[in-house]
């Protein structure tokens, strides 16, 4: 259900068409609810057909031309009821915590080298993370709207320290 959400969002920030708006995704809003190119466009569909958005005028109409979108009230309505909704947080379901729970079962042929490739995996990611926020988030951006933004951010960064340290202790543990 969060995926109309997370496009709401990205169209009240900026009003998007659906190649803009996977751009987008694969920027931001993607570090923590990706979305394939066709996820986003049969999305954009539905919420156009419920009221929620709708694609703006163009300039001059022209065959193949790109839909660009907005959001109109009855979407920012359920966006704004959606933020304040209660939701539990979703059960951890992760293919290398099964893999870590079957070696102590069949054996860890493999398992050292997959460990090693997912902590550098994490620790990519924090870079990209650091990144982002040394070039986003100066301490001179101060609004609310930053502070939000850049605690979602700080969110990814503990998370990538989180897999970095916890992929360090399981590879000490493996004797590696």
């Amino acid at each position: 259900m969060s995926l109309p959400h997370a496009i709401l969002t990205a169209l009240l920030e900026k009003p998007s068409s659906g190649l803009e708006l996977t751009r987008r995704f694969d920027r931001s809003i993607g570090y923590f609810w990706s979305a394939t190119h066709q996820q986003i466009y049969r999305e954009l569909g539905k919420l156009e057909e419920a009221g929620h958005i709708r694609a703006l005028p163009a300039a001059q109409p022209t065959r193949g031309q790109k839909k660009e979108y907005e959001v109109l009230p009855a979407g920012r309505a359920e966006l704004t009821a959606w933020v304040g909704r209660t939701e539990d947080p979703k059960p951890i379901r992760d293919a290398l915590l099964l893999r870590m729970r079957a070696a102590a079962v069949v054996g860890t042929e493999g398992l050292e080298a997959e460990l090693r490739r997912h902590l550098s995996l994490h620790e990519r990611q924090l870079t990209e993370y650091l990144d982002i926020e040394k070039r986003h988030f100066p301490p001179e951006r101060d609004s609310v709207e930053d502070r939000l933004r850049h605690v979602v951010l700080r969110g990814g960064i503990d998370l990538e320290r989180f897999w970095i340290e916890w992929l360090t202790q399981a590879l000490r543990e493996l004797g590696g």
